[in-house]
């Protein structure tokens, strides 16, 4: 987990305008949920969470504007602590002169935001969510394929690399190759994507590492796409037990967050990157609410019916 991340960091994912703090941009954020002072605005500090970064709207402001001056700026203070990462004034409001005055005092970044407060508080949760979230590196290739995104796992040397490969001549996308890192965007999805040293990169046996991006162009290529499905690679055996219907869906739980897992059993003469397009396909085709299982199984019964009132 990434203990924290700087408001130079945050301000270079968005477009916010640094007002007046420029030399205070290395400051930290480690906590993922933002505060608009509401109560503190009346005096009332108890339970001020100062550590956040501190989010003001028009609510806010207009507020603000109520007051005297002298107020103002005894408010202004008690509000920039320390620890307080920095401000956002969001909607282009100009900020409050007491409020430029106490970021300047207390060393604290002033930034204004073009957008709604809602659409700012959004924004800037999910960057820090995706920053500061619970890390974990898995071994496999990490595909979008038509949209949903496969992560291909199984042994080394099974051919993960090389179906990917194949997928990605079909005009699909790698996300990562090899090492994948996954983090928890919120209670239903995991996203996954490549290290940095890896990005765009792909390594095939017997010919070595290659630059997709290079050989296929950028829209061969994602920077990070939601896992929702893992496609496991197994060397068939007579001993193992594949899935014939399809009805048993195995779970695998990945950082709180269950995704649906399929085996695909590896032999000689099997078009894996064509088996791996049907998996994200029929995944797809079930979240709409069409399963050929229950077809299969619905057709199944009608004809038992069928034929057991033939023999009556």
């Amino acid at each position: 987990m990434a203990n924290s991340v700087t408001i130079r960091e945050l301000v270079k994912a968005t477009t916010f305008k640094v007002i007046v703090g420029e030399e205070f941009l290395n400051k930290e954020v480690t906590s993922t949920e933002i505060h608009r002072p509401g109560v503190e605005l009346t005096g009332y500090f108890n339970f001020y969470p100062s550590w956040r970064v501190q989010l003001m709207g028009q609510t806010e402001t207009s507020f603000l504007a109520r007051m005297s001056p002298e107020e103002r700026l005894v408010i202004m203070r008690r509000l920039c602590q320390t620890e307080t990462p920095c401000f956002i004034v969001a909607r282009r409001i100009e900020p409050p002169v007491e409020l430029i005055k106490a970021c300047q005092e207390a060393g604290i970044p002033l930034l204004q935001a073009t957008s709604k407060t809602t659409r700012v508080s959004s924004n800037v949760t999910n960057f820090l969510e995706s920053r500061l979230a619970e890390r974990i590196s898995m071994h496999g290739v990490l595909v979008d394929v038509f949209g949903m995104g496969v992560m291909i796992t199984g042994d080394s040397g099974v051919g993960k690399s090389e179906t990917a490969l194949e997928l990605i001549q079909k005009g699909h996308r790698l996300v990562a190759d090899d090492r994948i890192d996954l983090y928890q965007h919120d209670d239903d999805t995991l996203m996954g994507e490549s290290p940095s040293i890896l990005r765009h990169l792909i390594e095939i046996r017997g010919i070595g590492i290659m630059d997709v991006m290079t050989l296929f162009g950028a829209g061969a290529v994602k920077q990070s796409n939601e896992v929702n499905l893992i496609v496991n690679l197994e060397l068939w055996t007579k001993e193992k037990k594949f899935e014939r219907l399809g009805s048993d869906e195995e779970l695998v739980t990945i950082l709180d967050v269950q995704i649906p897992k399929i085996s695909v059993p590896v032999k000689t003469g099997r078009n894996l990157a064509i088996i791996v397009e049907m998996a994200a396909m029929n995944y797809r085709a079930k979240t709409m609410g069409y399963n050929a299982v229950e077809t299969f199984e619905r057709n199944l019964e009608n004809l038992i019916k069928e034929n057991s009132r033939k023999e009556l």
